[in-house]
């Protein structure tokens, strides 16, 4: 069985990672003889989860979610602010606490169809975690590997099959099976069921689950679709342009959401049941440029109660109705909005 990191004396039992002022910034050429930019691709994210909870991250393409996925991963390091898995910081840890925390945190990817081998049998992938990281034996390897099958409701005949003989779902429940075999603490799921057909996804989703209530995981769940947040997620974090501009529990976010952006995002989201359709709320224009964000508030140029102050002052996330809001009029549009 794989060695598990554990959490450390002065983190809190239940507590998987926590993040303060989280920034990831890249410097990019614009051109010749224009010099380089500094694009903000995550720029001030904190967020604390819990074992046995989910943390929604949404929002639109470029909003920098993927980009927060690789900092939780240690796929990269975080340019400042703190990230601390398991109470250790996995810059300053030393050697052997840092491969604990590698294999302490895993990730599923939004394509069944390109994050597994075509040219390996399903075995072969499930075991390739355990021949690295873990000293076992090819029988312990082997019924590790069987009993994770099982567990994301596979066969034992599927062991010795090729990802191409699987549908889109069954690959899916292929990757979260090899995720799971160091037995992670944190799973980052990157838009997991976005590839598959509609009539699948609620089964993976379920399956999802059933796994975190199994072996008590925490998941950081990256999305745009707010139909699927609704059904899985505990608490939701709304991005755009590399800053969470609401944060807070699933219920209190999408039935009283208190910034403009969730707002958008929430009736932008089809409903079946007329009395659930939210107000249409106009949004104008693109998002901008990472290059060249709007001075002030981020979302001004687009937001349809932008007021003067807006596009002076940068609102800081504060405590508004039960969640975090990045909104000078917060209460207010929360009255007149909906």
């Amino acid at each position: 069985m794989a060695a598990q990191a554990k959490p450390r004396a002065d983190a809190p039992p239940d507590v998987v990672i926590e993040a303060s002022g989280l920034t990831r910034h890249y410097a990019v050429k614009r051109g010749l003889f224009r010099g380089q930019a500094t694009v903000r691709a995550v720029d001030g994210v904190s967020f604390t989860l819990s074992a046995g909870r989910t943390l929604a991250v949404v929002g639109e393409s470029g909003s920098g979610k993927s980009t927060l996925a690789r900092l939780v991963t240690l796929i990269e390091p975080p340019s400042s602010g703190a990230l601390k898995l398991l109470g250790a910081d996995p810059t300053t840890a030393d050697a052997p606490t840092r491969r604990a925390l590698r294999k302490a945190v895993q990730m599923v990817f939004q394509d069944p169809y390109g994050s597994l081998n075509p040219r390996r049998k399903v075995g072969a992938i499930l075991e390739e975690p355990l021949i690295i990281n873990a000293a076992m034996t090819a029988e312990e390897r082997r019924q590790r590997a069987l009993g994770m099958l099982a567990a994301v409701g596979l066969r034992p005949e599927h062991y010795n099959r090729y990802p191409h003989m699987f549908s889109g779902g069954q690959r899916q429940r292929i990757a979260i099976a090899r995720a799971l075999m160091l037995n992670p603490r944190l799973v980052v799921a990157d838009e997991p069921v976005s590839a598959l057909d509609i009539s699948i996804q609620a089964q993976v989703l379920n399956l999802m689950m059933d796994l975190q209530e199994r072996f008590t995981l925490a998941y950081l769940f990256i999305s745009h679709d707010l139909s699927v947040v609704r059904h899985i997620a505990d608490d939701v974090m709304v991005m755009y342009l590399g800053r969470p501009v609401e944060h807070g529990p699933k219920q209190a976010v999408f039935e009283r959401p208190r910034h403009p952006y969730t707002m958008a995002l929430l009736a932008a989201t089809p409903r079946v049941e007329p009395g659930q359709r939210e107000k249409p709320q106009i949004v104008k224009g693109e998002l901008p440029s990472p290059l060249n964000p709007p001075k002030g508030c981020a979302f001004h140029t687009r937001c349809p109660f932008a007021r003067e102050r807006c596009k002076a002052e940068a609102p800081a996330l504060s405590a508004v109705d039960g969640r975090l809001a990045a909104c000078h009029f917060a209460g207010e549009i929360a009255e007149t909005g909906r």
